[in-house]
């Protein structure tokens, strides 16, 4: 498991609409990509209050997701029925074979962005430094399967905010807990849901 411990502010992305025409079959090289963006998020919402075991670490954020299609290029094979031709002893004799050929085409794909916020509350920020600081650590599963993860941490009074994105998530969980500087190591809260793609 990495931890993350830097602060990733995000930006608000402007609208694109782009439209092109389709590539000519058999092209070598593909157009530029093409992406068209919804004028609205495809999901926007908040999340927790989650707290840790001991109720002294607290998590709470909002996750959004915006759709965008990308035109994404690929070869495509097809069957073609051809006549072929050849002299044998003088005589002409034909056959009807079928030749694969393969050309290339597109088709919009979706993709999904998403961008987690949260707020990092330590309730407890003094003492035993084992358990000083407020962790909270993501798991990110994708649409393909793979996991990822990343984590915050929180060791002073003031709350910290923390952001942090990616694309196609097909669920997205939070864990808080305690620890020291270095990894959390104590009071987990389990997984708790951030968001879950419909």
């Amino acid at each position: 498991m990495r931890f993350v411990t830097r602060i990733m502010l995000g930006a608000g992305a402007a609208t694109l609409i782009a439209t092109g025409a389709p590539a000519m079959a058999n092209a070598e090289t593909a157009a530029p990509a093409q992406t068209v963006t919804a004028t609205s998020p495809y999901f926007a919402d908040t999340w927790g209050p989650y707290a840790s075991g001991d109720e002294r670490a607290e998590a709470e954020g909002k996750v959004t997701v915006e759709k965008k299609v990308t035109k994404h290029w690929y070869w495509k094979k097809y069957p073609k029925v051809v006549k072929k031709c050849t002299w044998h002893h003088g005589k002409k004799k034909c056959v009807w074979v079928k030749t694969w050929y393969k050309k290339h085409v597109w088709k919009w794909v979706p993709q999904y962005h998403y961008t987690v916020d949260s707020t990092l509350t330590n309730h407890k920020w003094w003492g035993r430094s084992k358990h000083s600081c407020a962790w909270e650590t993501f798991k990110v599963v994708g649409f393909d399967g793979s996991t990822d993860f990343t984590s915050f941490k929180n060791c002073s009074k003031k709350p910290a905010h923390y952001s942090f994105d990616g694309k196609n998530a097909e669920h997205i969980y939070v864990k808080v807990s305690r620890g020291h500087r270095g990894h959390p190591n104590g009071y987990q809260s389990g997984w708790k849901p951030v968001y879950h793609h419909a």
